[in-house]
């Protein structure tokens, strides 16, 4: 028997539909001059925009997170290039234009017991609001936390635009 047979789960939409989750690519570098620029260009050419962007160097190598328009496309085009990175789920957040929208975000995780491990801004907005990138210690709670709470979720159609070429 194989898996998800005969339970009623399709496992092979996980990534086919509209999760409001966005992934993470972690790409590990070694931290000399000119790493980040020979990566970001693999992205030339394409349609993946890096649409957000995280670096936490030592002295050794740096860790670049980076979120993609296009992820699937994108993940081939690290994974052809032989980096080694990670992918991870993220939650992404829409702010809404009041005050200290980061201060009812945190509350309400908190409330949850919902630890923020990692945040990050994005570079678009996909309908003209400021949002943020969260990785959480529980993505499902998290999610179903903020949108219990009013929040607009953003998933990775949000962050892929059609006219990118």
């Amino acid at each position: 028997m194989s898996v998800g047979e005969g339970t009623g789960v399709d496992f092979s939409t996980m990534r086919g539909r509209d999760y409001p989750t966005i992934r993470q690519f972690t790409v590990f570098l070694e931290n000399r001059v000119g790493q980040l620029l020979e990566v970001v260009r693999r992205f030339e050419g394409s349609r993946v925009r890096i649409v957000a962007l995280s670096i936490v160097d030592s002295a050794e190598c740096s860790f670049v997170r980076f979120l993609l328009s296009h992820p699937e496309q994108g993940r081939e085009i690290l994974e052809r290039a032989g980096l080694a990175m990670i992918e991870t789920d993220l939650v992404a957040v829409e702010l809404p234009n009041e005050p200290q929208p980061l201060l009812r975000i945190c509350t309400a995780l908190l409330q949850a017991e919902v630890n923020i491990i990692q945040s990050y801004p994005l570079f678009v907005r996909p309908r003209e609001n400021p949002a943020v990138a969260l990785m959480v210690d529980n993505t499902d709670i998290a999610l179903d936390t903020l949108a219990s709470r009013g929040f607009t979720m953003l998933s990775e159609s949000d962050l892929s635009t059609d006219d990118a070429a």
